[in-house]
């Protein structure tokens, strides 16, 4: 039915485990095959699947696509109106359907459970679990209550799914939703075909231009902002400089939204510019790239927002730009919050642990990996610390200035003033303060306000600085600022490139020996076939399915139900078209 020749590790084993009724929990990277998990297990076992699903684009995506399998699935959400959301539930209740998607919200509603006792359900499958835990970075309240299942229905198999989760969210996950003796499945969270590139902001718009313009220039892609206003600005200024891009955030009419997210997945080429707002679940297996004009808020949330390129397992891009303004604007953010006190040290503790992602000199692959403990024993070599190795210095004594700078001005100032200090800058603010006087003032002057910068920002990053976000982003002394201070200890630091990180040695381009022509020909005989049906290119056949009708160039409908992507229902429907195409484009 899916037309795959084989399972992915572990899929073969947790589709046995839920077959024979028992529970589990899944963490498993994005594009690794989580749906089979339980689509499957939903046709072998007796009755109706019910799929838990955040999102109404998700819930569609995923039905789309199984319908076109000859699956019989539907979906139940504030989207239909009363009369298909009752022609659905009678489906349901006659037994037509192998697999129904609710949201949470709604699949605990008193009208839903009473549902919900006349038809046994074959199991219940808890999508993007990470949800349920209030440590997570897509907290969702309506998933708290799901625990309730279990109590309801104990003799019902529970699956639940997430790509991304660190320990204490996995233990969370677990416990709330009555999972803890349930068998996990921890699948390795590498994506070895996305590079990640992280660079300082220097002119982030122009850092951008040129990343799109040199490597994804037809690509479609998604570009994360850290506010709405900058979403807005972003998107239109890029549509000025002649990109397909639409911006994406809650502030947007709820038809604009989903109308510019149709468009990103059914579409070629477009770039969706959005808030974190956008992503969650999101299929398109084509997206080529995920840039960040600001820093996430923890490696959670950057390698879940990352993980949305490449799905396809095609080469990829998660590039980054960031800067110690972005620290400030994320710490007060965070102290602005209703958050307990508890909470808020973890976020910092979060904060500093995707600081020290973008400090590092190593391979980034490695540390981002050992964030979810996992230990990988030699770099990735597709990471820009790896194709091109940041160079260290002897920071020790710039250290010693810039924090004595910071102590000698009373712990009160931010950056640019005690560079000013450092420099001898003679401006207003340093009289003003009797700053000209102090034994710190102009025994900088060997290095610029660029290197005095990523010096203090480097400091923050590892902990001998903080940021008071209650004085407009003053610095102070943390503890571990003695021992350096003292000269018992020394400091390495990067040196930061005069420009944008690298480009990647392997680009995007069609292997060569696929013909453009017949590459070209066949996509756009799929997305006529989409348009037809009102469905993104995408769900007809993934771009690696198109690669290998160009690489095997099939003479007929067997040949072409042997190509990996093909499964029965797509044979019957789609060989006459796709047959036809690869003849018309033979070879002279």
């Amino acid at each position: 039915m899916f037309g795959y020749p084989e399972f992915r590790s572990p899929q073969l084993e947790i589709i046995n485990a839920l077959s024979r009724g028992d529970d589990a929990l899944v963490i498993m990277p994005t594009g690794g095959g989580k749906s089979l998990c339980y689509q499957i297990p939903a046709l072998l076992r007796q009755g109706c699947a019910i799929v838990v699903s955040p999102l109404i684009a998700l819930m569609q995506d995923q039905v789309e696509a199984l319908q076109q399998l000859g699956v019989r699935a539907a979906f139940l959400n504030s989207s239909l109106d009363l009369s298909t959301a009752r022609s659905i539930e009678q489906d349901w209740l006659d037994n037509r359907l192998d697999l129904l998607y609710v949201a949470p919200e709604r699949l605990l509603q008193p009208r839903m459970l009473a549902l919900l006792e006349q038809v046994t359900p074959a199991l219940f499958a808890i999508d993007e679990a990470h949800c349920v835990s209030q440590w997570g970075h897509d907290f969702r309240e309506d998933y708290l209550q799901l625990s309730e299942l279990h109590q309801r229905f104990p003799d019902v198999p529970r699956i639940a799914l997430t790509a991304t989760a660190d320990a204490r969210t996995r233990q969370e996950i677990a416990e709330r939703l009555k999972l803890s003796e349930a068998q996990h499945f921890l699948v390795s969270f590498d994506r070895p075909n996305i590079c990640y590139r992280i660079a300082l902001k220097d002119n982030p718009r122009a850092q951008l231009l040129r990343f799109l313009r040199d490597e994804h220039m037809q690509d479609a892609g998604i570009v994360y902002c850290l506010s709405r206003k900058r979403v807005n600005e972003t998107a239109s200024w890029l549509a000025d400089q002649g990109f397909k891009a639409l911006p994406y955030h809650a502030g947007l009419p709820a038809e604009t939204r989903a109308d510019n997210q149709r468009r990103f997945l059914r579409e070629d080429g477009v770039i969706i510019v959005a808030t974190i707002a956008f992503g969650m679940g999101i299929d398109k297996p084509d997206v080529r790239f995920v840039a960040h004009l600001d820093l996430p808020k923890t490696v959670e949330a950057y390698y879940q927002e990352t993980g949305r390129a490449g799905r396809d397992g095609q080469a990829a891009d998660a590039w980054l730009v960031y800067g110690l303004q972005d620290v400030i604007t994320l710490r007060q953010m965070l102290e602005q919050s209703q958050g307990s006190d508890s909470y808020k040290r973890e976020e910092q503790h979060r904060l500093n642990a995707m600081l020290g992602l973008c400090e590092i000199t190593t391979c980034r692959r490695q540390a981002l990996l050992a964030y979810f403990d996992e230990l990988r024993d030699k770099p990735c070599g597709n990471c820009d610390s790896c194709l091109s190795p940041v160079a260290t210095w002897n920071g020790t004594e710039a250290a010693q200035m810039a924090m004595s700078a910071v102590y000698r001005t009373e712990q009160r100032f931010g950056v640019n003033h005690l560079i000013d200090v450092l420099r001898g800058t003679e401006n207003d603010k340093v009289f003003q303060n009797d700053h000209h006087h102090l034994p710190t003032f102009g025994v900088g002057k060997a290095l610029d306000a660029r290197q005095w910068r990523s010096v203090y920002r480097q400091l923050v990053a590892r902990g001998y600085l903080s940021v008071d976000v209650a004085r407009f982003g003053a610095l102070y002394l943390q503890e571990s600022a003695r021992a350096v201070l003292r000269g018992e200890v020394e400091i390495l630091l990067r040196q930061d490139p005069k420009t944008s990180s690298a480009k990647r040695t392997t680009k995007n381009a069609l292997p060569e020996h696929i013909d453009v022509g017949l590459w070209e020909a066949l996509r756009e005989c799929r997305r006529q076939l989409a348009e037809d049906q009102g469905i993104p290119p995408y769900i007809i056949f993934h771009d690696r399915t198109l690669q290998l009708i160009c690489e095997q160039r099939p003479q007929n409908v067997d040949e072409f139900a042997a190509i990996s992507g093909v499964g029965d229902r797509k044979r019957d429907k789609y060989a006459e078209a796709f047959l036809a195409v690869v003849k018309g484009n033979e070879r002279s």
